[in-house]
């Protein structure tokens, strides 16, 4: 069962968001049109401002073809935007930077968000041994 999240549209004329389905990353578009040039940075605004309810948080991440279709990047890999950013004003974006000159267009989609549970508070306990076999090291599955 879902829950409602308040979206508040920043920009005349942005397609905004599709419809979000039961395990299914929702995209975002461009809310402007953007010219970036090979090893530029610049945050793309996304034309949303959202209210995630009390203890979730959205993950946005690019889409399967944004580095294809426009050569950039998200320049923190990923961006995490939690419940108390809210506000009527607080525009979600995109950071990203380019590795090719580019041209991004208003209603593009260019990256995608999913909201998450945020960590519960968990007790580290620092110990001598975990007790468990070996795995084979950092990168081994897969490796035959």
């Amino acid at each position: 069962m879902g829950f409602a999240v308040k979206i508040k549209t920043l920009v005349d004329g942005l397609k905004a968001i599709d419809a979000a389905h039961e395990g299914e990353w929702i995209d975002l578009r461009a809310a402007d049109d953007i010219s970036l040039e090979a090893g530029e940075y610049k945050k793309i605004p996304l034309g949303v401002a959202m209210a995630l309810p009390s203890g979730y948080e959205a993950i946005v991440a690019a889409r399967s073809s944004t580095f294809q279709k426009w050569g950039i990047l998200p320049a923190n890999g990923i961006g995490i935007i939690d419940h108390l950013y809210k506000g009527d004003n607080d525009q979600w974006s995109f950071p990203v930077i380019a590795f090719r000159h580019t041209k991004i267009h208003k209603n593009d989609r260019i990256c995608q968000f999913r909201i998450i549970k945020q960590q519960p508070a968990i007790d580290i306990l620092y110990v001598d041994r975990l007790g468990n076999e070996d795995r084979g090291g950092f990168g081994s599955t897969g490796a035959e």
